[in-house]
């Protein structure tokens, strides 16, 4: 799940992490309020999307705005305002179609001696969460790890201990900090590593990290998203949920029960099993194909689960084909096989459909498809069903 920026700096701040002073709005007239109660000379009006690459993103309506943008009077808040809200941002994160602002965050302009990197995520090879820091920060870090790797540090910390403050000092003496930022270092990064296990988080980035004029570290912006499985431990946190940031369809399939991600390819994948999932798609691609969605019903798929899930596959105007990979294992394949069937009539196909079966009662479901009358392509196996589903875009 993720949040906003204000939304995370709101947390912060309640955890004792230092970050700005700023002012959420979603009319001109208030971002022009926002900066005079703020009283400093420059003030930075921010989009807040769910999605990075804000700074350098810009306005389907309005080329020239930018998504984040330093402004020296209450005037010049209002005018950017009024361009930013309702109109769609585009970032490298959100894809062509953009996202449309409806909410800003007017923020203190600091005086910043430099900027750095930090983020904290769960290193699976380690079994635990590693703190990543770059003296390369307000970089898109993926840039950064690709070009000059020897930039980025990481620190792992355990989940009950923290992150030690000779852990944090380690950190900020191989980023060049001086003594004054090193005591900044140690209260603030011990805090960030206490913040992202209290809260459950997936991701937590701030990028930039600033190191003030009066060498105080203080997180000048803030992206974190939380474990879905653990948001149940707080309810004061799904209630920051924007599910107009959501992809409806995913939201939609939520509600079924299943679990499902847009992607940007023509052909719609049926899978039960996320590893199956995978393996189907990376088939597909290995084929000419592209994949147009991630999707599993699970191992105890219903018809109605089924049905919608077809439904959903469907209203994706790009899906050109339908790959259904079933492994019947708890699942028998005779029973998704009828799921299959009545669901194929109640949702009404107009695209081509693949079916590759294998598992419990396989012959037995491979029949009821052939004796079916449907217009279904059976395939023997996932590399035949790849092959005929990406045949099929051409036929």
């Amino acid at each position: 799940m993720k949040i906003h920026e204000y939304q995370a700096k709101n947390l912060f701040r309640e955890a004792g992490i230092a970050v700005p002073q700023g002012i959420v709005v979603r009319t001109a007239d208030q971002a022009a309020d926002a900066f005079t109660e703020l009283g400093g000379d420059v003030a930075v009006v921010k989009s807040q999307i769910h999605a990075g690459g804000r700074g350098k993103g810009r306005f389907k309506e309005h080329p020239d705005q930018p998504g984040v943008v330093l402004v020296r009077s209450a005037e010049e808040a209002r005018e950017n305002a009024e361009r930013m809200l309702g109109s769609t941002l585009v970032t490298v994160q959100t894809g062509q179609q953009g996202k449309q602002v409806g909410t800003l965050f007017v923020e203190q302009g600091l005086k910043i001696a430099r900027e750095l990197y930090l983020g904290i995520v769960v290193d699976r090879s380690i079994g635990g969460p590693v703190l990543i820091m770059s003296s390369e920060g307000g970089m898109e870090i993926e840039k950064v790890a690709q070009e000059t790797p020897e930039k980025i540090l990481s620190e792992p910390f355990d989940v009950a201990l923290g992150l030690f403050p000779y852990q944090a000092r380690k950190l900020a003496w191989a980023l060049g900090l001086n003594p004054r930022a090193v005591r900044s270092a140690e209260k603030l990064l011990p805090q960030l590593c206490r913040f992202f296990v209290d809260h459950d988080c997936s991701m937590t980035e701030i990028n930039p990290l600033v190191l003030t004029e009066d060498d105080q570290l203080l997180a000048l912006d803030a992206k974190v998203s939380f474990d879905d499985n653990a948001v149940y431990r707080h309810p004061e946190l799904a209630e920051l949920r924007d599910l107009s940031e959501e992809d409806p369809a995913e939201l939609r399939a939520a509600e079924a029960g299943l679990s499902y991600v847009s992607l940007d390819g023509n052909i719609g994948c049926l899978v039960n099993g996320a590893g199956l999932a995978m393996s189907t798609m990376d088939l597909i691609k290995l084929h000419g194909g592209e994949p147009a969605n991630f999707l599993d019903v699970g191992g105890g798929a219903s018809v109605d689960q089924v049905t919608e899930a077809f439904r959903i596959i469907l209203g994706d105007d790009a899906v050109r084909a339908v790959l259904v990979n079933i492994f019947g294992g708890i699942m028998r394949c005779d029973v998704i096989v009828e799921a299959l069937l009545e669901a194929f009539d109640k949702v009404g196909f107009h695209v081509p459909l693949v079916v590759r079966l294998e598992g419990t009662n396989v012959d037995q479901a491979r029949q009821m498809l052939q004796e079916s009358g449907r217009d279904i392509v059976a395939a023997d196996d996932l590399t035949d069903a790849a092959r005929k589903v990406v045949a099929a875009l051409s036929a």
